[in-house]
């Protein structure tokens, strides 16, 4: 999950850049802030990095098992290529 204190920090800076004479709404901006940027972030449909290189791992072990499996094919389709009558 996305580490809540990133939303914190982001809050801070732009709480921070923010005219002086708003200094008595400063918490309820900082709250609004916090809210818009989760639901920002909650609608990108992001995954976390581990479960990326889990997904990524998996998708290389499939690759090397479909070229394998295609090679295997080939062999199998050439022997049956030089076992028809006629073919020689």
């Amino acid at each position: 999950m996305i580490d809540p204190r990133k939303f914190d920090e982001l809050a801070r800076r732009i709480q921070a850049s923010l005219p002086p004479g708003l200094d008595e709404v400063r918490d309820d901006v900082t709250r609004n802030i916090r809210a818009v940027i989760a639901a920002g972030i909650a609608r990108m449909d992001l995954v976390e990095r581990e479960e990326f290189d889990v997904q990524s791992s998996v998708l290389a072990r499939t690759r090397e098992k479909v070229e394998a499996l295609e090679l295997r094919v080939r062999q199998l389709e050439e022997r049956l290529g030089d076992d028809e009558p006629g073919s020689g």
